[in-house]
């Protein structure tokens, strides 16, 4: 991969300059009137009381954050107490109505019960039920369409950041979270820490990869993060996401591709490469190989070389 890339004019940006997209809000049109004051104090409590169970900053943030509306939604109908006729008031106006994912849903239920539970309310009685996901294959690259997106993708920081997505699997949380520090070139590894589920594993670091890293390090030398934005910061994940999708656009993709994309390609493609099901596990730090099974579905070669019974006529 790394002498296919070398051939490239390189475009590496020395403005460290990031413009910060202002965050879209898709929040509902409702005219939410704000929190009173015992409210603000009680969500700061229930921050702290989600930290203390150490749950992750994210899922802290979206808890905190669903609970916000919910109460301003409270207030809004003038309703002191909890009831399932609210919740469900409030899942239809805030979710439903605005086409919001499952996914999105079942955090803000989780969310709501955190918090009740917080409050003391007795959540059996609420029997608040989560839809379930819709089971979409993953969207996958080809080897030829990942190389495309290299290959018109001239910021060195930029095809870094994808190369290592790609080359280690990776979700762009854990790849924005890296370290230096945790490369190990010694052992070919790359160290993966507190990632989803508090979990640390190693994944794969590509030996073709490493020469393109080498160069990356020695161009821009990041001093904490791996990938650095401003000021050296954290690289931003919306920027990382920005860079995928001009590539696509560049080169045509219709489908729809995200940095997880990337990942399920890096997956799919070690599956059709013959690599045991139970190593991509371990790669991925799938904690049930459930999971990772859902690859077998996608594989273009265990496809090919199903013979088509129409055939036989």
């Amino acid at each position: 991969m790394y002498n296919h890339l070398r051939t490239k004019n390189w475009f590496v940006d020395y403005s460290a300059l990031q413009v910060k997209r202002k965050a879209i809000d898709n929040k509902p049109n409702l005219i939410l009137p704000a929190l009173y004051e015992n409210q603000q104090l009680d969500l700061t409590k229930f921050r702290k009381w989600l930290a203390q169970k150490r749950l992750s900053l994210n899922t802290i943030n979206t808890y905190v954050e669903v609970t916000t509306f919910f109460l301003r939604y409270a207030n809004l109908k003038n309703i002191l107490e909890y009831s399932v006729r609210l919740i469900e008031s409030f899942n239809y106006d805030f979710i439903v109505s605005v086409g919001k994912s499952i996914s999105y849903q079942n955090q803000c239920i989780n969310g709501i019960k955190k918090y009740l539970h917080y409050k003391g309310v007795a959540i059996e009685k609420l029997e608040l039920t989560r839809p379930r996901k819709d089971k979409k294959l993953p969207e996958v690259l080809s080897l030829e369409e990942v190389k495309d997106i290299f290959d018109v993708t001239e910021n060195l920081k930029h095809i870094a950041l994808l190369s290592l997505i790609y080359s280690a699997g990776l979700r762009i949380g854990e790849a924005i979270n890296l370290k230096v520090k945790d490369i190990d070139s010694k052992r070919m590894l790359i160290h993966i820490k507190g990632a989803k589920g508090k979990k640390d594993r190693y994944t794969l670091l590509s030996a073709s990869f490493l020469e393109l890293l080498r160069l990356y390090y020695k161009t821009y030398k990041p001093k904490n993060y791996l990938f650095e934005g401003q000021n050296t910061e954290q690289y931003s994940a919306t920027s990382a996401q920005k860079v995928l999708r001009n590539a696509t656009k560049k080169i045509g993709i219709k489908k729809k591709v995200t940095l997880h994309t990337l990942r399920h390609s890096f997956a799919t493609h070690l599956l059709e490469n013959g690599t045991d099901i139970r190593y991509i596990q371990e790669l991925l730090g799938h904690n049930s190989p459930k999971t990772t099974m859902i690859y077998t579905h996608v594989t273009e070669t265990s496809i090919r070389n199903i013979k088509n019974p129409f055939d036989n006529l």
